[in-house]
């Protein structure tokens, strides 16, 4: 079999690109389980959400991209903490399948309303005029709007793993998981602390949102299309594992690509053979920490 290098690096790069979305999609998945024990399946829903916000911003208001990758996560991660506080904080010290179930039927409800307005088509979402065009980089033709979209989703996951991991603010949060008593016995507002976390979590969604609409356009069901696949990247890396979500999301994504490259049929469950495969060896994924 002769290996065309062309369109090897083209399969490279799409791989790179949906390993960006896949990397912040289940790091913000990470955060908000591994933080708050939450299994959120309203993320995909908030990831479009993320999209949607960008589109209005810009046909409503004539506000752009740039202010839009601001924008869109505050108001898609202040929807996140409104419900938070009104719906999920309820299911505290329940079960996980609680939270699961409830925030499988707020997805269900927000695809279903944008559904119903918007149909199933994509509404176009033109790619900022200082990001058009392209590199020759002589083997290949580099999208400049692709490369700035792994570039600055590989900055924006490094830089939340050294919030989390590496600051005074990541471990007022990581002890308030683990003893919210006697974080409370330190005067730290600990609600408080967990609603800001999920919005945290849902606003990586949002941007990951915002990112994807130029090259996927902006869907309903777009996040729908892509939990499945990001919940098994969680699951791979390990279950709130921070830094494993960031390396398997563009692991995955790599292989996928490659897999679409040397192997077509199999490029659609490669991710869940390997899902599989992981919890055979190792339950608690590549990164988790065994309970």
């Amino acid at each position: 079999m002769s290996i065309n290098i062309q369109a090897l690096l083209a399969q490279l790069l799409v791989g790179l690109i949906n390993g960006s979305f896949y990397a912040l999609l289940s790091l913000g998945l990470a955060v908000i389980f591994g933080m708050l024990n939450i299994i959120n399946f309203a993320h995909g829903a908030l990831y479009m959400m993320g999209a949607f916000c960008a589109y209005f911003l810009l046909n409503l208001f004539g506000i752009g991209y740039w202010w839009a990758l601001i924008l869109a996560p505050l108001i898609v991660g202040a929807f996140g903490m409104l419900m938070e506080r009104t719906l999920l904080q309820w299911l505290s010290g329940l079960d996980h399948l609680y939270g699961l179930l409830l925030t499988f039927g707020v997805a269900l409800i927000i695809q279903g309303l944008f559904q119903n307005y918007f149909g199933s088509s994509g509404l176009p979402y033109a790619i900022p005029e200082e990001l058009r065009g392209g590199i020759n980089l002589g083997f290949m033709f580099l999208p400049i709007y692709r490369g700035w979209v792994v570039v600055f989703s590989l900055v924006v996951c490094l830089l939340t793993w050294y919030l989390i991991e590496r600051t005074q603010l990541g471990a007022y949060l990581r002890a308030a998981t683990e003893n919210p008593t006697l974080v409370r016995a330190f005067g730290i507002n600990v609600p408080r602390m967990i609603t800001l976390t999920y919005g945290l979590g849902v606003g990586l969604a949002a941007l990951a949102g915002v990112l994807s609409a130029p090259i996927n356009q902006v869907r309903p069901l777009m996040g729908a299309d892509l939990i499945i696949v990001v919940f098994a990247v969680v699951v791979i890396g390990g279950m709130g594992s921070i830094m494993g979500s960031i390396i398997t999301g563009f692991a995955l994504g790599v292989i996928e690509g490659l897999t679409k490259y040397f192997y077509p049929e199999a490029s659609n469950t490669v991710v869940f053979v390997l899902m599989v495969l992981v919890l055979l060896v190792k339950p608690s994924g590549l990164t988790g920490r065994t309970t």
